[in-house]
């Protein structure tokens, strides 16, 4: 079968019957006398809610064997490829069926070869308990290589190709799970609920591994990272301190070095092509009435760079392995959300497919897809339930919202106008009516791709603040970059390893110590201050989880809104001015009748009279109405 020159190039051993293959083989079958070696998923549970279950197997030949199982009755058929060294089984495991390993037993000539073990586990019970997150929650992206190291002994690895070199930007630089566990503390009393966490798992490739995307072994996370144990330990830790976990999944594309490149299930297991071919990272042309044919093609099959390969998910096996996959995650280790990676580049009926079919299974599970679009309409196509012109439902319920964050980037460096400055935050959700659920959106003021919002702000202090008072008190999920409450800088037009710098003090041998007070400059304590007062009043706070927002026109560079229920109103100003500014309040008076007084959370100061608000140059106040 012939394969394409470009992935030669990159790969010399990627031929379906290659020596190197051959080869491996057959040291396999010498050493272990084995047929089967990989079985992925590597094992199963009993009472699942969709009892059909596809395992892969590899083996050099094995399509030549007779197999069958143990309990026959589970078999529903065995699907090949056209590469021999394949083979996928179909099972139907009954909901009540009893926990059990099963043997894959390989037969030749009648003549029984290999009892290969397969087991269907019990449950964990309680296993739904901590699953989901929504508008009450604040999320805190970290990226594990430079978060913390908490065991330097696995900073480098004999089996894995990129060694640690902690003075290279876009190298490795040990930060690992352990490291996470260590600092949960931190994280609780900062005042976040929930952590994202970038990609843990295996990426054995030659460099610009730490980032985590081009995933070489879908089943285990990357051995500098930790293992597989640890990162259940760090779940469990996490949940222990009422603190979920979000798992970062990538289905686009996977690593060039996984281990299937040398040898592929099947020619469409990936795009291929004659020569290699880039995607044109244009997402719009999905939604696009006029898109050409080949703009689609070159968005949806192209690649995201010669290292990522990417996934053809129209391909039912590749789309089964992959709901397996993310279904085995969340069962094995308890995760209470899914971060999708690049949304609109797979297939989108495949990922809805995908959603739909975790859903079922864990109906309080939530996924966050990202969808980085810059206009809003574009955007809401791809949050479940949307009114889209072709019908279409990605079955995803929370989007990440880029139009707010481009928003907030340039709203506080601007003069307003009719639409700039403090305006742009009013024009972004006065179109809010084109989500299903404008609540469901992240709020984000930069992530691990974006230039720091520090950076953004012209390391202003002041528009930091104001920045941090909106994204916590707006609809939506806000979501912070770690190192914010450090000051951290880094701009996304430099290289990115210099834009994802290390947490001061995740080191042994760090100078300072971020993660204390003693460690933190005064600016760094201010603004840590700052934002772990807002974070700990936003946890108890239902009014700004889930009540109403009615905000007003913004009105010589300043911007009032309010969040209300039954119970309670809170008043949020913000002074995108370099001067004082003095608020009437008669405008407002169709939500503020009937509160005399109010507490300005911020500063802590009561405020007696509400009818005029004095408010300082470029600034937030949060006002808890009293009547």
């Amino acid at each position: 079968m012939n394969r394409l020159k470009f992935v030669k190039s990159m790969r010399q051993k990627i031929v379906f019957k290659s020596i190197s293959v051959l080869i491996l083989f057959l040291e396999i079958s010498i050493s272990n006398a084995q047929v089967i070696s990989k079985a992925e998923p590597p094992n199963w549970w009993t009472g699942m809610e969709n009892p059909q279950l596809q395992i892969m197997l590899y083996g050099y030949n094995i399509a030549a064997y007779e197999l069958s199982l143990s309990n026959d009755k589970l078999l529903q058929s065995v699907q090949k490829t056209e590469n021999p060294n394949y083979l996928f089984l179909n099972l139907e495991i009954p909901k009540n069926i009893s926990p059990q390993t099963i043997s894959i037993q390989v037969k030749e000539n009648g003549e029984l070869i290999e009892s290969f073990p397969y087991e269907l586990k019990e449950r964990t019970k309680n296993r739904t308990q901590h699953l989901g997150f929504d508008q009450s929650d604040v999320i805190y992206l970290l990226m594990p290589d430079r978060f913390a190291n908490g065991d330097i002994s696995n900073d480098t690895m004999d089996e894995l190709l990129e060694k640690a070199d902690r003075t290279n930007p876009d190298g490795r630089h040990g930060g690992d799970i352990q490291g996470i566990i260590n600092h949960l503390d931190y994280l609780d009393k900062l005042g976040v609920t929930t952590l994202w966490i970038n990609p843990l798992l295996e990426n054995n490739q030659q460099k610009y591994t730490y980032h985590g995307y081009a995933i070489t072994d879908f089943y285990n996370i990357d051995a500098r990272f930790g293992n597989n144990a640890k990162y259940v330990e760090l779940v469990n830790k996490a949940h222990q301190k009422d603190l979920k976990v979000v798992m970062d999944m990538v289905l686009n594309h996977c690593g060039i070095n996984h281990w299937w490149m040398d040898d592929l299930p099947s020619e469409d297991w990936i795009h291929q092509f004659d020569e290699y071919t880039q995607s044109n990272f244009r997402s719009t042309v999905l939604t696009d009435p006029y898109a050409s044919s080949e703009d689609i093609m070159r968005q949806q099959k192209g690649w995201f760079n010669r290292n990522m390969p990417d996934l053809n998910q129209q391909n039912p096996l590749v789309a089964t392995y992959f709901i397996q996959n993310s279904i085995w995650w969340i069962e094995y280790a308890g995760i209470d959300g899914i971060r999708l990676d690049t949304q609109p580049y797979a297939d989108k009926d495949m990922i809805a497919r995908w959603a739909q079919e975790i859903r079922n299974q864990y109906p309080d599970f939530t996924i966050l897809g990202e969808s980085w679009l810059q206009k809003i309409p574009i955007t809401a196509y791809w949050q479940e339930n949307s009114k889209n012109f072709d019908g279409y439902s990605s079955n995803i319920p929370v989007i990440t919202d880029f139009p707010m964050h481009y928003a907030i980037t340039q709203t506080f460096n601007e003069e307003q106008t009719w639409t700039d400055g403090i305006a742009k935050l009013y024009y972004i959700l006065a179109q809010d009516f084109v989500y299903n659920n404008p609540a469901n959106t992240l709020v984000f003021l930069d992530n691990h791709d974006v230039t720091r919002i520090f950076s953004s702000l012209n390391q202003s202090m002041e528009k930091l603040k104001m920045a941090l008072a909106f994204q916590l008190t707006t609809r939506g999920i806000p979501s912070i970059l770690y190192g914010t409450e450090l000051l951290m800088e880094g701009y996304e037009h430099e290289a990115h390893g210099k834009m994802r710098k290390d947490f001061t003090g995740g080191w042994p041998d760090d100078e300072k110590n971020g993660f204390t007070a003693k460690g933190r400059t005064d600016a760094q304590n201010e603004i840590y201050n700052y934002l772990q007062h807002l974070l700990n009043w936003r946890k108890s706070k239902e009014v700004i989880h889930t009540g109403k927002l009615t905000h007003f026109v913004p009105e010589n560079n300043v911007y009032v809104y309010f969040r209300h229920d039954a119970d309670e109103t809170v008043m949020i100003i913000l002074n995108n001015n370099e001067n004082y500014q003095t608020i009437q309040t008669e405008r407002f008076k169709e939500i503020m009748q009937g509160y005399r007084t109010g507490k300005e959370i911020i500063s802590q100061t009561e405020i007696n009279n509400l009818n005029k608000i004095h408010i300082p140059k470029k600034s937030a106040m949060i006002i808890e109405l009293k009547q």
